[in-house]
């Protein structure tokens, strides 16, 4: 871990940084109640609430709240290993799989244990100057430990060109 990984993890430990950084950049995110509880290089932990913002008419979490935690989840793991990196390497979503299995009716608990592998990716990017693509799985739990969805968001990682 270099120090340009260590300030952002810690920026994104910290909940009154994350939650402007959300207000600012993913204000439905901030609405619904999205936060990350847990973040390192190999693994991100991301809750989102069922309430009034994020429910749905069948009394349960809308699925575009949980997909948003599922994202926020391997998307904030790959934003770990690219702060600051040089080159600088794009990231997207190319694709959005999800399965679900229970109605979830309480907090959602999503989490990617997939840090080294999309690390490994990135360099991959870096060191053949061509665009990888990487799927993550992101799973959520409800407070009980049942599985209520899986994700997989597939993110493209390709070295920006300097102008």
């Amino acid at each position: 871990m270099n120090s340009d990984t260590a300030a952002f993890i810690k920026k994104m430990r910290h909940p009154v940084k994350f939650r402007m950084f959300l207000f600012s950049k993913l204000p439905a995110a901030y609405f619904a109640g999205v936060r990350v509880r847990e973040i390192d290089e190999k693994k991100c932990v991301v809750t989102v609430p069922y309430k009034w913002l994020s429910q749905n008419p069948f009394r349960s979490t809308y699925f575009a709240c949980l997909s948003m935690a599922a994202e926020m989840s391997t998307g904030s793991l790959a934003m770990v290993h690219l702060y600051k990196i040089n080159p600088p390497v794009s990231m997207l979503v190319v694709k959005v799989e999800s399965e679900y299995f229970k109605k979830a009716t309480r907090r959602t608990t999503f989490t990617c244990e997939d840090g080294e592998a999309m690390r490994q990716t990135i360099q991959d990017s870096i060191a053949t100057g061509e665009g990888k693509i990487f799927r993550a799985r992101s799973t959520g739990r409800n407070p009980a430990g049942e599985t209520v969805a899986e994700f997989y968001i597939t993110w493209s990682f390709k070295v920006k060109r300097v102008k």
